[in-house]
């Protein structure tokens, strides 16, 4: 008898456990639906310990999404000339998958369309397997990259308009979402310096802003065909100078206009690193869901979590469901961010990726 009441016992006291847990994420849910990581994928050596991080850190904090920068770090079979010279395998991916599932943690991949097709002085793998798909292909990668620079290079970009582009990162995209089995996918899309370019034969003398929202409606309408959702940067959406922002938080290029343009169900990853400017308003006000997205200063992060839930609770009803959220971002490598948030790695100051992180998830523990 005694063995049966202990048993009871038991039982009784994990049940109550266990409700008060989901009573709690559900209350967490409503005061910030996306909870979110962003972070380049890891490479092979250091799967183990990102799932290790996944398991004892991302979990307890209830992040409930991580965007996983891809890019071409898998090996595709699709596109094998694509792949990195070290790429995940697909029981690698399986295993970030089994992670993320057990965790109740949402995977939506990153691949960078359109823009980010190089880097300093180096040529990405897109465009170095299909130069044709190059939208500025008369400027040419220096031996040493400067800022600024006479041909306004940044990082190069992909014509939106060569009739060959999309069949390749489409396939792309289909087998990277598949993989990962992700009912979203985002396409990066920040900081596009080159489009509509004079030099390029098929976007000469077009509007930029309907170039950056057609391509936006029709990575959308692909992925719509399978049911997922399209997540974007929200930079080139803002205007850069009449709010002050500049051309790198937002845009020069008259970009700006397209927000207007694309389908309102593209979720806005709205970035702001050095101030808390507070434009989940203005992408609200205009029908799109937005996240906040916070890097390396600690005390931005806190005010943006703070002003994110006070959007929330003082909105219609229709704004309110707009404001969706956070993700903290992370630049750095994987293995060089585990290193530094282990403490295998000392950082210079307090500004860095893992205080901004540990800043902002108790904060929204103290909210929870």
């Amino acid at each position: 008898m005694k063995k049966k009441f202990s048993a009871l016992f038991f039982i009784l006291c994990f049940s109550a456990v266990s409700t008060a847990q989901s009573n709690q994420s559900l209350k967490l849910d409503s005061i910030l639906p996306v909870r979110g990581f962003c972070i380049s994928a890891p490479q092979p050596a250091v799967l183990a310990e990102f799932i290790k991080f996944i398991d004892e850190e991302l979990a307890v904090r209830k992040v409930n999404t991580l965007i996983l920068r891809v890019d071409y770090n898998y090996q595709y079979e699709s596109h094998p000339e694509l792949r990195d010279s070290i790429a995940l395998s697909k029981q690698d991916v399986k295993k970030l998958v089994a992670a993320c599932s057990r965790n109740n943690i949402r995977i939506i991949p990153q691949v960078n369309l359109l823009g980010h097709q190089s880097w300093a002085g180096k040529i990405g793998n897109l465009l170095r397997e299909y130069p044709d798909f190059d939208e500025t292909p008369l400027v040419k990668m220096p031996e040493k990259y400067v800022w600024p620079n006479a041909d306004g290079l940044y990082c190069k970009s992909y014509c939106p308009l060569h009739p060959g582009v999309h069949k390749v990162v489409f396939a792309v995209v289909d087998e990277i979402c598949d993989v990962f089995e992700a009912d979203a996918f985002h396409a990066g899309m920040d900081e596009v310096f080159y489009i509509a370019e004079r030099q390029c034969p098929r976007c000469s003398g077009r509007d930029p802003a309907e170039l950056f929202a057609g391509e936006v409606r029709k990575i959308r309408d692909h992925l719509s065909l399978s049911g997922r959702e399209l997540w974007i940067w929200g930079d080139r959406l803002i205007d850069g100078k009449t709010t002050g922002l500049g051309e790198w938080e937002a845009s020069f290029n008259n970009t700006w206009r397209a927000v207007d343009m694309i389908p309102k169900d593209v979720i806005i990853c709205d970035w702001h690193y050095e101030r808390p400017d507070q434009t989940p308003v203005y992408f609200a006000m205009k029908g799109l869901g937005v996240v906040t997205c916070p890097w390396r200063m600690p005390g931005n992060a806190v005010l943006q979590v703070q002003d994110m839930v006070r959007f929330r609770e003082h909105s219609t009803p229709e704004m309110k469901e707009r404001f969706m959220g956070m993700v903290q971002t992370v630049w750095s490598g994987t293995g060089q961010f585990l290193d530094s948030y282990y403490g295998k790695r000392k950082e210079e100051g307090k500004n860095t990726p893992e205080s901004c992180f540990r800043a902002l998830f108790d904060e929204i523990r103290r909210l929870e």
